[in-house]
């Protein structure tokens, strides 16, 4: 990688943001393909954050996404002689040292760092991901510049079109770009998701090897297989039924897998793009072709556990790529479940209401306005069928809803709802007829069953009942406590309507300037009345007409604001 003083690198980050319009661009969300070539043009860091972005869909718009996701960020590899001392710097010791084997030449190289085949002392291949030569850093320095820049260029629109915060969104890219620099990040994704996925049923995750990676080396257990992707059928390739078969399997794999991920895990695969995914045929290597499910039924107050055995398909599937990965707590999978289970009822408020629990408040949120402009939002989406629903339009325009009413979706929730759109494509290539909404059902009533507290929830209902049954006999006194109150003036009522604070705002600012324009109209007078009436006095004369001048300033000031703010309307 080569280096260029920070002015000058400043200078060249300036020129490609007016050049492509960038700023602008990326604000309002206009012209994709030139915020593309713009952070092709600015190099591996930026390529990088493109990348990143193209999984946020509550950041920016399906289009944007759909150009994002065109980025390459081919690197060229370093010399062997550099990878060695960036080894030897963070081990302590050298490649022939902990390696029986070490391909010298990378087969891959990106932004971030590049990879090499080699093999364990003990035999077992594994695939080694070293970092570039000061990677950290340079990206460090980029995106403080970025920052320099953008607020060098002073560009913020005022003209109601943005649909974006820029800076918000530089900032939450910053934070992922950083996480994914630090190789030891992964390391401990890919130590979870192995222990929680592999053996399950058909899949397989390679398994990270700790004691030889560290903060800029990751060491992986090699796979074989190729991308599921090479599993489509095509023009040129249509398929027979046993591929079709085949395919379907997979994809309700897929599904299953994933569902268990969100709902029994809170862990999941933010990335599952079919680069991320391989297939292979089952090999003699392979654990036995069973699976065995553990099943607990309760009879009579009695609760037994039992086994059942099932055969497994003939392939593997294998996860790859641990740096993007998302967490759930109890509490967010609980409003998951719910708004599954609401959207498959095609129940509205439920929706909208499930969505304010997965969501945090920025500011004070008027719920009624939230669930009207919700229905109105969502009902040609329920409308359209669960299968036809396009969940990366949907994400950024729930997104873009909320935002207006001051509601911000968590981090965890949006990026499950990219995974899950995600995941969604690829099944939809395997299977048209596989329905991701109608497998999760299922899961999230039983996830909900399971962790509720009939016990709990009873006690509460008996409180509360017994509570209305208390208030109840209590009702007669209370309604001629309130006639008695209201009939001598010592009650009285408050109404409030939807938007009364616009309204009464609007108001405000009315009579201020109503009193404005009245002062003006008295000042105005009264310098016409003195100006009049004191030519015998110079000093009041003087007076007068100055007060009138002023007055005049005043009248002009005011029609050019009216005029600037109904030009920005």
């Amino acid at each position: 990688m080569t280096t260029i003083s920070g002015k000058k690198r400043l200078l060249q980050i300036t020129s490609i943001l007016k050049k492509y319009s960038f700023i602008s661009n990326f604000y309002r969300q206009t012209n994709p393909d030139q915020i593309r070539l713009a952070l092709e043009e600015l190099g591996p860091t930026f390529i990088k954050l493109g990348q990143i972005l193209s999984t946020r869909p509550d950041l920016v718009s399906p289009a944007l996404i759909n150009e994002l996701q065109q980025l390459q960020d081919k690197v060229k590899a370093d010399d062997y002689e550099v990878i060695a001392q960036i080894y030897e710097d963070q081990t302590g010791q050298t490649i022939a040292e902990n390696f029986a084997s070490f391909e010298e030449t990378a087969f891959a190289s990106a932004s971030i760092g590049q990879c090499h085949h080699a093999t364990l002392l003990d035999g077992t291949p594994v695939v080694v991901k070293i970092q570039h030569p000061d990677v950290s850093t340079l990206v460090q320095v980029d995106l403080n510049l970025f920052r320099r820049a953008v607020k060098m260029l002073k560009y913020v629109p005022n003209d109601g079109k943005s649909v974006v915060d820029l800076p918000q969104v530089f900032d939450q890219l910053s934070t992922s770009l950083m996480n994914e620099i630090d190789t030891l990040h992964e390391v401990k994704n890919g130590e979870r998701f192995y222990d929680l996925n592999n053996g399950q049923g058909v899949f397989v995750v390679p398994k990270v090897y700790s004691n030889e990676s560290s903060a800029k080396i990751l060491v992986n257990q090699a796979m074989t297989g190729e991308s599921i992707k090479q599993l489509f059928a095509s023009e040129e390739h249509p398929l027979s039924m046993d591929e079709q078969a085949r395919n379907t399997a997979i994809g309700h794999q897929l599904v299953e897998n994933f569902i268990k991920q969100v709902f029994t895990d809170h862990f999941f695969h933010a990335d599952p793009h079919p680069g991320n995914i391989l297939y292979r045929p089952v090999t003699s290597s392979d654990q036995p072709n069973v699976s065995i499910d553990t099943k607990t039924k309760t009879f009579n107050h009695l609760e037994f556990e039992y086994q059942k055995a099932s055969e497994l398909p003939p392939f593997r599937l294998v996860y790859l790529d641990f740096g993007m990965m998302g967490t759930l707590s109890n509490e967010l999978a609980d409003g998951i479940a719910n708004i599954i289970i609401a959207l498959v009822q095609k129940d509205i408020y439920k929706i909208s209401q499930a969505v304010l629990v997965v969501c945090n408040r920025t500011g004070q949120v008027d719920e009624q306005q939230f669930n009207q402009q919700f229905g109105i939002f969502i009902r040609p989406y329920l409308n359209q069928g669960l299968g036809d629903i396009d969940f990366g339009t949907m994400v950024f325009e729930i997104t873009r809803l909320c935002q207006t009413n001051h509601l911000q979706m968590k981090p965890e929730v949006t990026m499950l709802m990219k995974a899950f759109a995600t995941l969604e494509g690829t099944v939809a290539k395997l299977d048209p007829t596989i329905s991701m909404m109608a497998v999760a059902r299922p899961f999230a009533k039983k996830y909900l069953k399971e962790h509720f507290n009939w016990r709990e929830s009873l006690g509460d209902a008996s409180l509360a009942m017994y509570s209305s049954l208390e208030s109840l006999s209590k009702l007669p006194n209370q309604v001629n406590r309130l006639m008695t109150n209201l009939a001598s003036g010592e009650q009285q009522f408050n109404f409030h309507y939807q938007g009364q604070d616009k309204v009464l705002k609007s108001l405000h600012k009315m009579v201020n300037q109503l009193a404005t324009v009245i002062v003006i109209a008295a000042v105005i007078m009264g310098s016409s009345i003195m100006v009049v009436g004191s030519t015998d006095h110079p000093f009041i004369h003087d007076f007068g007409i100055w007060a009138y001048v002023i007055a005049i300033i005043l009248v002009v000031i005011m029609m050019i604001s009216w005029l600037w703010k109904s030009w920005r309307k």
